[in-house]
């Protein structure tokens, strides 16, 4: 395991050392990993940290809200990105294509912010995982095999790089950082876009922005997986008061793991699962029915594309 205190010393060091004089962007989610990133640059680079949040629309229900309310003495600035999401996300079905598209977007929103700024370098929470996953061809992540080649920035800093997220999450109290961010859980870069199978639309994402709230809901205090969420799988045919209807399918997922290269799905009690599908269809009328997904990863991966 990591020792902390000498990490953080180490990395401070290492984030002076590499931006020098220059303003930083830091690629600010609110995730565990892009917080402790921003938090050691607050400390090493103090007024040339630049810390942006992108609002692409594709965020958990609240989400953008609290993550800037907690950022606001770092000077977080939100940018409101939905519309530019959406559009480069019109017609796109590949999982990679996705990932790729989004991982440019933000890039090119990170480098506008940046050329008003006169920043020359990018920060972000990359870590080990997400390192061997893209490099192994498993998927890419828009902080890694998703992003341009062509890139203004003339460096990129990860200090994270060579940890696991258990050991983030242990950095995280080391530099301060609320008990909300230190153990919450992995959200993928790529934000709800890839808990839509198929075509991201925004209707699409305002469904599954509230079956994951409810999935939240209900297993995240009760059971504190290391992850849960809610995915559209398609559309499947229903009956909702003996009308028939072409609804939304929804996956529920739970799984617990260490360090996200592996994981096991959550035995959950029969009554719970039947409480979160009738949530999940009652509350929300585009949805017809409710899965469970039980498979480990291996052979699956944790997030469905």
């Amino acid at each position: 395991m990591v020792k902390v205190e000498k990490f953080i010393e180490n990395a401070i060091e290492e984030i002076k050392r590499e931006a020098g004089d220059e303003k930083v962007v830091v690629a600010l989610s609110g995730g565990v990993d892009s917080s402790v990133c921003a938090m050691l640059a607050s400390r090493a680079i103090g007024k040339n940290l630049i810390p942006i949040y992108v609002d692409t629309g594709l965020m958990r229900k609240g989400e953008s809200e609290r993550i800037c309310e907690l950022f606001c003495d770092i000077g977080v600035k939100r940018v409101n990105a939905a519309d530019e999401f959406f559009a480069a996300l019109k017609g796109v079905t590949d999982p990679e294509e996705k990932r790729k598209i989004i991982g440019e977007r933000f890039v090119r929103i990170f480098e506008r912010e940046a050329h008003e700024t006169g920043a020359r370098f990018l920060l972000q929470g990359t870590i080990y995982p997400d390192r061997i996953e893209s490099e192994g061809g498993i998927k890419s992540h828009h902080n890694v095999g998703g992003m341009p080649i062509d890139m203004m920035f003339e460096r990129v800093i990860e200090p994270l790089r060579d940890l696991y997220k258990d050991e983030v999450r242990e950095v995280a109290g080391g530099v301060g950082l609320p008990a909300e961010i230190q153990h919450r859980m992995p959200f993928p870069g790529p934000g709800l876009a890839v808990r839509v199978l198929g075509e991201v639309t925004p209707e699409a994402v305002a469904v599954v922005r509230e079956a994951n709230a409810i999935a939240e809901e209900e297993l995240v205090e009760a059971y504190r997986p290391w992850q849960c969420f809610a995915a559209l799988l398609g559309r499947g045919t229903g009956v909702k008061g003996d009308i028939r209807c072409f609804g939304w399918v929804v996956a529920v997922r739970a799984v617990n793991s260490r360090d996200g290269m592996t994981a096991d799905p959550l035995e959950l009690p029969f009554e719970v699962l039947e409480r979160i599908a009738g949530r999940i269809t009652s509350e929300i009328a585009e949805v017809s029915r409710v899965v469970y997904d039980i498979t480990p990863k291996p052979p699956a991966t944790i997030e469905y594309e």
